[in-house]
């Protein structure tokens, strides 16, 4: 049998890819990582919003760099939820503070778009390459933090 060398920067880029291993959960890898983002958000934004933007980027950077270095190359595995962080923390964005109530959800409005996949999700997600990979995520989070801030605006006393 064949040995594949395997360089660091791979076995690097699998783990971030990965979520640090989330995504190899056997169940739901994605709504793992939705909850992984879900965590980080929530820990960043207690900092202010400018700290939950600051994760944003740097997950999605790190996400478009450790993709391409999973041998992936033209697929989507579900073990990949870098994705799902990066886009969980968007939605948060649509929050003014964080509640029980909004934190929920934020992360059920996520996965529902992000599961859905509406235009222009879709249009996305039929990249596979990392940009793709990741693009799918971030409108999903966009669309959640767009619909939080229009029941904000419907209903102003909920909490949300």
């Amino acid at each position: 049998m064949d040995r594949v060398a395997v360089s660091a920067s791979d076995v690097l880029g699998r783990a971030v890819a990965s979520g640090l291993g989330i995504g190899f959960v056997p169940r739901a890898p994605g709504t793992a990582g939705a909850l992984l983002g879900l965590l980080a958000g929530g820990i960043l934004y207690t900092y202010g919003t400018v700290a939950l933007a600051a994760g944003i980027v740097i997950a999605s950077a790190a996400g478009m760099i450790a993709i391409p270095r999973t041998g992936m190359a033209g697929r989507d595995p579900g073990w990949i939820v870098i994705d799902e962080v990066a886009g969980q923390m968007i939605a948060l964005l649509g929050l003014p503070w964080l509640t029980g109530s909004g934190v929920l959800l934020a992360f059920l409005l996520f996965r529902v778009f992000d599961i859905r996949k509406p235009w222009p999700i879709s249009l996305a997600d039929a990249r596979h390459d990392a940009l793709g990979i990741m693009a799918d995520d971030w409108i999903a989070g966009a669309f959640a933090a767009i619909v939080l801030a229009a029941l904000r605006l419907v209903w102003p006393g909920t909490g949300l």
